[in-house]
């Protein structure tokens, strides 16, 4: 039985036809970041243009000490920088991303495991409780010392006027709910991972499959269940397997063709038509700003600092910050040197957490790379 072919070909035509039969009734996604790729979320890993680069160039320890919950409890600057570039708005889901949410509607979709931590799942209007986020998002937030909830909206505010929201109980620092380095993944994930040998069919997107233990995950569909990796690179043991079928290219363009094969194409469309988003995103930061400003003026030197740490992420500040480097700018980099972790440990550290890319981010990282 392990070895029963059950698609009549090991393409988007075979895939297709399999999943319009009654064969198919359990779909399982495991989504790494190349499915956000087409959604402009930031690039971390490129040597040039990534914001790991740019936050080397702060003279952190090390790029991903941003990600560290020891290094954020003494400097959450840093991360916060991220946050705003990264939280939940800025971007539009992309075509996989209505691709989820059309599995869905027709009472296809199991489980969607995503390690991503952008939410567009939840933008799409995937059903909540399909969704697991493996290494958490930025859909909830707690204080860090007594595990408070922290509101929605005003979150949301801090974040956008570049603000490090605290505890209203405590004074704590606050921080959402994504999984640092040095963190444990979520309950939820342990408790969907045997979701995965339910499937009859495990779909596989956007990942390189090396960060353990999500990578892992695909190794539990059973011998008989088809597997499919939609990838621009061949990844993990995909294509071993006599059901395993290996689409590789862009995310979005492998899903439109398998839905034009289902016929699904124009409800595919239209669900993404509805993920068309409003230009209000400069406008609630500006209201932000001005809403955090008059409660809270902040010194000028801290105002400065702020601006330093983002312009290394748009290109504009950032010549600036190139420009004034031999004024003395180095000062207010010293500060956050100063109050950093020892790198000690961690490459041990870099299976836990993965961190959505742009481009070419679903290509094959080297073995133990975020």
């Amino acid at each position: 039985m392990a070895n029963k072919k059950v698609l009549k070909s090991q393409d988007i035509s075979g895939l297709a036809e399999y999943i319009a039969s009654e064969k198919c009734k359990n779909v399982v996604l495991m989504l790494g970041a190349g499915v956000s790729t087409s959604a402009g979320i930031p690039d971390f890993r490129s040597p040039e243009t990534g914001l790991y680069a740019n936050l080397a160039r702060l003279k952190l320890p090390y790029p991903e000490a941003v990600f560290e919950i020891n290094f954020f409890r003494k400097n959450p600057e840093p991360f916060y920088t991220l946050a705003h570039e990264l939280y939940p708005g800025k971007f539009r889901p992309t075509l996989t991303h209505s691709f989820i949410r059309l599995l869905a509607e027709h009472s296809l979709l199991h489980t969607c495991l995503t390690q991503n931590i952008d939410c567009l799942e939840r933008q799409a209007k995937v059903p909540a409780d399909k969704i697991i986020e493996a290494h958490g998002s930025f859909a909830s937030q707690h204080c860090i010392d007594c595990g408070r909830t922290y509101d929605d909206a005003t979150m949301k505010r801090k974040v956008l006027a570049k603000e490090i929201p605290k505890c209203e109980k405590c004074k704590g620092l606050v921080k959402p709910d994504i999984v640092f380095f040095g963190e444990s993944l979520p309950d939820e994930f342990i408790r969907a991972i045997p979701n995965v040998a339910k499937a009859d069919l495990l779909i596989i997107m956007g990942t390189s499959l090396t960060v353990h233990p999500f990578a892992g995950l695909a190794e539990r569909a059973d011998r008989a269940c088809p597997r499919v990796l939609i990838n621009l690179d061949l990844v993990g043991s995909i294509g071993k397997r006599p059901n395993d079928v290996v689409l590789l290219g862009k995310c979005d363009e492998m899903v439109q063709a398998l839905c034009n094969a289902l016929g699904w194409e124009e409800e595919l469309l239209e669900l993404w038509a509805q993920t068309e988003m409003k230009a209000h995103w400069e406008a609630d930061e500006a209201d932000a700003e001005d809403a955090e400003g008059e409660e809270d003026e902040e010194p000028e030197e801290e105002k400065s600092t702020a601006e330093d740490l983002v312009g290394v992420i748009t290109d504009a500040i950032d010549r600036k910050l190139n420009l004034e480097e031999s004024k003395g700018e180095n000062e207010d980099v010293a500060s956050v040197t100063a109050a950093a972790p020892a790198k000690e440990g961690a490459d041990k550290k870099e299976d836990v957490l993965t961190i959505p890319v742009k481009e070419e981010a679903e290509r094959v990282d080297p073995p133990g790379k975020l």
